[in-house]
């Protein structure tokens, strides 16, 4: 199945296990809920899709609490703030363990991330290590590797953040990630069933609703939609909630593990599940190779990388299973506050 899913950062450098480097993101920090925040209604919605791929079915009725979410997602400037107030190291820039990874060549373990690189011509779709190369020294900072940096993207959404980076600033700012249902309901803008964001046509009256790859993946972009990459926040329509960037741009992490399918649907319209969350990884990796062991959890959303030949995923119902230490140049989050929200807040 094509898809535009990276491979795992063990994957990539060819290791089978790694350590376990969690740090605490200590900060000080109070978020205002209103601030660069919107309010989504609780309600009732179908969650997935019948028309795409396996992973999005069955369609099912699930029902979510009101809840607080980030207009946007979080931008390079935010993430800024955030390191400069704790001092924290993102995956992506930790040195690793060489005692972690006996068989592995030491000059692969080196910090760094997963980049795309476009290609001179048709390749074969099957095998991503033809658009991805993990770059020593790539990070959030470094966006494309050594000799790169962030000086114009301050709006851009962050990238190469792994899971932990992206739990992380949640806790310091007060606020968690999305469960997968939340995300998806608030990505439909109220727009029950539509294939998009923004209904059911693609680009209508021929305007570009989101940034996405136009051409033939992964060698020719027209950049129709004037970005070849990522793009600034907001410079596409908002959905009917008034979010941005729900669609393309970045791929977005949620706190649910991955499971191939969901769940069947309720008998009964009365037994729809309410707040459903994956919380169990024990279906979410894969069978076998490098990062097998790696739980997943849910992306959601799309990104630039995103075809018509190769990756229709840049709708509410897609979702793809991303290894936890994967950060990329495609991979980012948004928060939420909850109404019940136990989340500490700082100041």
């Amino acid at each position: 199945m094509s898809t535009t899913r990276s491979p795992s950062r063990a994957a990539a450098k060819g290791l089978g296990t790694g350590p376990n480097l969690a740090r605490n993101a200590a900060g000080n920090r109070k978020q205002d809920p209103a601030r660069n925040m919107t309010r989504i209604p609780g309600g009732t919605f179908r969650m997935g899709s019948a028309g795409f791929y396996p992973e999005e079915r069955p369609v099912h009725r699930v029902s979510v609490d009101g809840f607080w979410i980030d207009t946007r997602p979080v931008t390079v400037e935010e993430f800024r703030r955030f390191v400069k107030a704790t001092g924290y190291i993102t995956v992506a820039q930790r040195l690793l363990d060489p005692a972690e990874y006996p068989d592995a060549d030491p000059a692969l373990l080196v910090p760094g991330s997963l980049v795309f690189h476009r290609t001179a011509g048709p390749v074969d779709l099957r095998d991503y290590r033809n658009w991805w190369a993990y770059v020593p020294g790539a990070s959030w900072q470094h966006p494309d590797g050594p000799g790169s940096d962030c000086r114009g993207r301050e709006r851009h959404p962050v990238t190469h953040v792994a899971y932990e980076d992206a739990e992380s600033y949640a806790a310091w700012a007060g606020k968690e990630l999305p469960t997968e249902a939340e995300w998806e309901y608030a990505a439909r803008g109220g727009l029950d069933g539509a294939v998009y964001a923004w209904g059911d046509e693609f680009a209508p009256g021929g305007r570009l609703m989101a940034n996405s790859w136009q051409g033939q993946f992964p060698w020719q972009n027209l950049v129709t939609d004037g970005y070849e990459g990522t793009s600034p926040v907001g410079s596409f329509p908002a959905n009917g909630y008034g979010l941005q960037d729900m669609t393309g741009n970045v791929w977005e992490w949620t706190c649910d593990y991955f499971t191939p399918r969901h769940p069947a649907q309720a008998a009964a319209a009365c037994c729809a599940p309410r707040n459903p969350r994956v919380s169990s990884p024990a279906r979410s990796g894969i069978s076998a190779g490098p990062g097998s062991h790696l739980p997943r959890r849910v992306i959601k959303g799309g990104s630039y990388l995103c075809a018509p030949n190769y990756c229709l995923r840049y709708r509410p119902a897609a979702r793809q299973g991303e290894a936890i230490d994967s950060a990329t140049c495609h991979l980012g989050f948004r928060c939420v506050i909850r109404d019940n929200s136990t989340a500490t807040k700082h100041r």
